[in-house]
């Protein structure tokens, strides 16, 4: 399974994964208080560890994602940019919630994400290395 595609079914699982957590597990299952700060940044550490699978998966023509320094130029953006996001939920229009407990879980989230994404990159190169070698 090449890169790109392994990268879909990430991001298609975690994608269903936090969708279960906002629609289905917070609203209707009771979680025991020791459990409900996981339950909370649960979707902000999961959806942080997708940004790579998805810059991957989606934005392959502006993140090339070939070597480990556009893997962490990527990694470092989406944080950015996440980090923003969270920032601008201070803005009392948009009625949402600061905290940073989810700017922490996005920090571990692209962290994991990266480390996952960086091992399956290097093995994907190291197989073409092996393929391009056995052509010779």
């Amino acid at each position: 399974m090449n890169l790109k595609t392994a990268s879909k079914w990430v991001v298609i699982t975690g994608t269903l994964l936090i969708w279960a957590v906002k629609f289905i597990i917070r609203p209707f299952v009771h979680i025991p208080p020791s459990f409900k700060p996981l339950v909370g940044f649960a979707p902000n550490l999961v959806g942080s560890f997708l940004l790579p699978f998805g810059a991957c998966w989606f934005f392959r023509r502006f993140f090339k994602l070939q070597t480990q320094a556009d893997l962490t130029f990527t990694c470092s953006f989406g944080l950015l940019l996440v980090i923003i996001n969270e920032y601008l939920q201070r803005i009392p229009v948009f009625g949402r919630t600061f905290d940073y407990l989810d700017i922490f879980s996005s920090v571990v989230g692209v962290f994991c994400g990266h480390l996952v994404f960086g091992k399956l990159m290097s093995s994907k190169v190291a197989q073409m290395e092996v393929s391009v070698g056995e052509k010779a």
